[in-house]
């Protein structure tokens, strides 16, 4: 009997670390990473900042070196998935050809959502999703003067933030109330709201768009209201929709995600799933969770390939995130689970440097720190740690932050 093989079908965030952790962990037989994209995994939230900018270079935002794949012996195979034959143990490739696993790890990811208007698929209309989009983009830079951005999530906002950097005029549309209003506390939301403002972006929120004008050229966007924007550009950041479909039509349970267990595993006991399309039990929070983040993909992958070897982990992670847009670093750690009370340390409304801490029942469960990296160490730990800190002293910034680290946590009933 020839040696076992691993069969990895997507090559983001996700299928790089499980590669890695594989070895890590002894797997001693083959691993073969099939993706739907020419080139080796590679980081995505770049793509909308330095790719787009013309900063970084395909080449620069690769995971691993091309030298780590060839000395770990994991082969790579550009090549699209078309079908799971699970009574056979085989993924079926769109060219016909039948690759055999033993074991099965799905890191299929998402895709945007597409704009449901007239005129969506205008040539110049993109989202940004892979290097292909950044590159696309970037193409038709030299002949853009105004841009529209329809979403003011994190994808939108860096997007505009990198075209603002450009000389570009810059439209961003959003249907909610506010910026960031699915991911951020309503204190973010404004000062993001801010920022951009200040930079120059005419930045509408709780408008709809009816249509996109244009032949083959985009000439503008019609608003709900009959309002309309001149634009030559317009990039669409409206939320993912995980890519579920190889895993329904084999049968497996789908559920806003690929169903999976604690250590990543699905119903069927040689398949897994990790990164953006997995949606699994959190010990921690206590239910099902899909997170779009590099943190959770990788820790997925970590205990997928500690599975495959025999060495479950089920130790729940904690999620954190972050995002880049002009001079400001906004990184987040937790999810605001239940929380009851924040905190704000600094002045969110001057300058550009604040933490927003969320507390329930006197823990710290979450933080948004905006250029303030200690803050957002000083959280992850806290956390981790069920601390409770005293109130007065975690708004004050005079205050050290070590010396909350040593609060009690409140007791248990």
């Amino acid at each position: 009997m020839g040696a076992e093989r691993v069969v990895v079908v997507g090559a983001g965030h996700a299928s790089a670390q499980l590669c890695a952790s594989l070895r890590q962990h002894g797997w001693s037989g083959e691993i073969l990473l099939l993706g739907d994209e020419p080139s080796l995994p590679y980081q995505r939230p770049p793509l909308s900042k330095g790719l787009l900018a013309g900063e970084a270079a395909l080449a620069d935002l690769l995971i691993r070196k091309p030298e780590f794949y060839e000395k770990q012996q994991v082969a790579f195979r550009h090549g699209r998935v078309a079908g799971i034959d699970r009574a056979s143990g085989a993924a079926l490739l769109e060219d016909g050809e039948v690759v055999g696993y033993d074991r099965l790890v799905l890191c299929t990811g998402a895709r945007p959502r597409s704009l449901p208007v007239p005129g969506g698929d205008l040539p110049a209309v993109h989202v940004l999703r892979g290097a292909a989009d950044a590159e696309a983009i970037r193409a038709r830079l030299a002949d853009v003067e105004r841009a529209v951005v329809v979403g003011a999530g994190y994808v939108g906002l860096e997007a505009a933030a990198s075209l603002r950097k450009l000389g570009v005029a810059v439209t961003v549309l959003e249907a909610a109330d506010r910026v960031l209003q699915r991911v951020a506390t309503p204190g973010i939301s404004a000062f993001y709201d801010r920022v951009h403002r200040e930079e120059g972006v005419d930045l509408r929120v709780g408008v709809g768009v009816a249509a996109i004008e244009g032949d083959r050229a985009v000439r503008g966007v019609r608003l709900a209201d009959g309002a309309r924007i001149t634009a030559d550009l317009v990039v669409v950041g409206i939320g993912v929709v995980p890519n579920v479909e190889l895993a329904r039509e084999a049968g497996l349970a789908v559920d806003d995600g690929i169903v999976v267990d604690a250590a990543g595993r699905t119903d069927d006991p040689r398949i897994f799933a990790a990164g953006d399309c997995a949606s699994a039990h959190d010990a921690r929070y206590g239910r099902r969770l899909r997170l779009e983040c590099v943190s959770s993909a990788v820790d997925q992958a970590k205990r997928v390939a500690a599975a495959i070897c025999g060495k479950d982990d089920t130790s729940p992670a904690l999620p954190w995130f972050w995002s880049d847009q002009y001079d400001v670093k906004l990184q987040i750690v937790g999810l605001r689970d239940g929380h009851d009370e924040t905190v704000v340390r600094g002045d969110p409304d001057d300058g550009r440097g604040f933490a927003c801490f969320s507390l329930a029942d006197g823990r710290l469960v979450a933080a948004d720190c905006v250029n303030r990296p200690q803050e957002f160490v000083f959280a992850k730990r806290a956390i981790a740690e069920g601390i409770a800190p005293d109130r007065a002293a975690l708004a004050d910034p005079a205050t050290p932050l070590a010396s909350l680290l040593r609060a009690p946590a409140p007791s248990a009933g």
